[in-house]
């Protein structure tokens, strides 16, 4: 019994914590510890219970739910998984809310009779287990280095100071011929404001991300990365030619496939086809892709994320090209799933943490 784990229930609506409260009471891992109606009354809740994970609505009155985020790790630092709705403010206010430390979260669908939904249910439980496992994991700060501290206090300050100029084009320096793929998943969008914003813009390599999402919340995610970032970063596009200097984030209901041209130029093909391991976008899906094209000078990375999306497209791509892999090391993933399953196949190159990852891409570039 003393496993099981304790969950505060945060929602401004009486339906929706019932709702919510329903769906923990019947998974006997867990159990509600208490409620609250806005983020003011759950700081003093989160004081009082003690709970080992938040399920935390964004909008609400008194105190909305990022404003609680800010304010979270001085009272406790807890996981938190955000109710989030399938809006454009909506997948705006998430990525903001992943940025402050939460763990993931749960897209609230159109009809909030439909939370209720077998799907929902098992996402939610699967994903409020998985935060309250991990402890204070999600909420933990990392350190860069001193220059890539100041590079990054550098753009968020340009960021704020032009805005109007954020989701420009900044650089590019022509057709790419190297490529480097990314894989990610629980932890992700965190974890690739480690990376993205510290690969300067005049690399000689394009990049292609897999971000397990839903549709509409990679757009915002991407646009974000791309304020903070000297290289482009943009929602992929059916037909997007890979580029130098520019990331390409595969959107939340389309697999990414890398095809190429009879010139060696790489493009983006967007497939609406099943899911693949559960996922789509998948990240084995762009890994096996990549193995069909001629030879290019090829770096794999796979970072925090549950399951093993990405290691059998790796293994396909190891075996038929020269690639360099890389896999987050576990003390700095939030969830140390899809790195794990990589380095355990035995193909991995380096075991890199997070903070250093941009660093060793940076370093193979220069010498592939």
């Amino acid at each position: 019994m003393g496993n099981i784990k304790k969950v505060l229930v945060v929602d401004d609506s009486a339906f929706m914590r019932r709702v919510i409260g329903d769906i923990i009471k019947d998974d006997p891992r867990c159990e509600v510890v208490g409620t609250a109606s806005n983020g003011k009354e759950a700081l003093e809740r989160v004081k009082e219970l003690q709970p080992d994970v938040i399920s935390l609505d964004i909008q609400m009155p008194v105190m909305d739910g990022l404003s609680m985020l800010k304010q979270l790790n001085g009272v406790r630092p807890t996981p938190v998984v955000m109710m989030s709705t399938l809006t454009k403010e909506g997948a705006t206010e998430t990525i903001e809310a992943l940025e402050l430390g939460a763990f993931d979260f749960v897209a609230k669908p159109d009809n909030i009779f439909k939370v209720n939904s077998e799907e929902i249910r098992a996402e939610l439980m699967e994903k409020l287990y998985l935060a309250a496992q991990s402890g204070s994991k999600s909420t933990r700060k990392f350190k860069p280095s001193i220059s890539k501290t100041m590079h990054h206090r550098t753009r968020l300050t340009d960021v704020r100071r032009s805005s109007s100029t954020a989701g420009g084009e900044k650089s590019s320096s022509g057709v790419a011929k190297k490529l480097v793929a990314i894989g990610t998943s629980t932890g992700g969008p965190r974890a690739l404001q480690y990376v993205l914003p510290y690969l300067p813009g005049d690399m000689d390599a394009g990049v292609v991300v897999v971000q397990h999402m839903p549709p509409g919340f990679t757009k915002s995610l991407a646009e974000r990365l791309n304020q903070l970032s000297d290289i482009n970063v943009k929602e992929a596009e059916d037909g997007d030619r890979i580029d130098n200097g520019w990331a390409y984030i595969a959107p939340g209901d389309r697999h990414l496939n890398v095809k190429e041209r009879s010139d060696g130029t790489m493009y983006i093909e967007l497939t609406d086809g099943p899911t693949v391991g559960g996922h789509k976008p998948a990240v084995n899906v762009m890994m096996t892709s990549i193995a069909k094209i001629r030879q290019k000078k090829l770096i794999g990375v796979i970072m925090t994320g549950m399951g093993a999306d990405g290691t059998d497209g790796l293994k396909e791509l190891h075996s038929k090209k020269d690639i360099h892999i890389i896999a987050q090391d576990e003390a700095s993933c939030v969830v140390y799933g899809m790195p794990k399953a990589l380095v355990e196949s035995g193909i991995t190159d380096e075991i890199v943490p997070l903070d250093r990852i941009s660093e060793s891409i940076t370093k193979k570039l220069e010498v592939l």
